[in-house]
């Protein structure tokens, strides 16, 4: 007699939706790590793959080990010549430059004019920073 209602109120088979409630935190947890720690990450690695392939002779250079020289050769096969002091030039890899100090501006092509901007603009005396969004804000033109 007490067999059958005891059977009889077993509990009923979980529902689908039980399984998406328990993994909504864990697919939060992950959304947030991705925006915070994956997508900077690859943006900043993107940014120095571009700044490595941009290095030209006559750029100032921080290497891997904290030694800053300038660029007298670029090799072919991933590889700089870096001079560190006078008549000491050290070859690198591209990929141990850290950072790019100075950049040298490109040859505009037009022989005995390498001042020239290579846009064809005249340079102007601005002080630097006096352009762009907070020296329209400040009233400079």
């Amino acid at each position: 007699m007490f067999v059958s209602t005891a059977y009889a109120q077993t509990a009923a088979p979980a529902a689908g939706g039980d399984m998406v409630v328990q993994f909504l935190p864990l697919i939060l947890i992950f959304v947030v790590f991705y925006f915070l720690l994956i997508r900077p990450q690859q943006k900043k690695m993107k940014e120095h793959k571009a700044m490595l392939s941009a290095i030209r002779r006559g750029d100032r250079v921080v290497t891997g080990g904290g030694i800053i020289g300038v660029v007298n050769k670029v090799g072919p096969d991933d590889e700089l010549t870096v001079e560190i002091a006078e008549n000491v030039r050290v070859r690198c890899v591209r990929s141990t430059v850290n950072l790019v100090l100075a950049k040298t501006e490109p040859a505009s092509g037009k022989p005995g004019d390498a001042a020239a901007p290579a846009d064809g603009a005249a340079k102007t005396d601005e002080a630097p920073g006096a352009g762009g969004f907070l020296g329209k804000l400040l009233g400079r033109k």
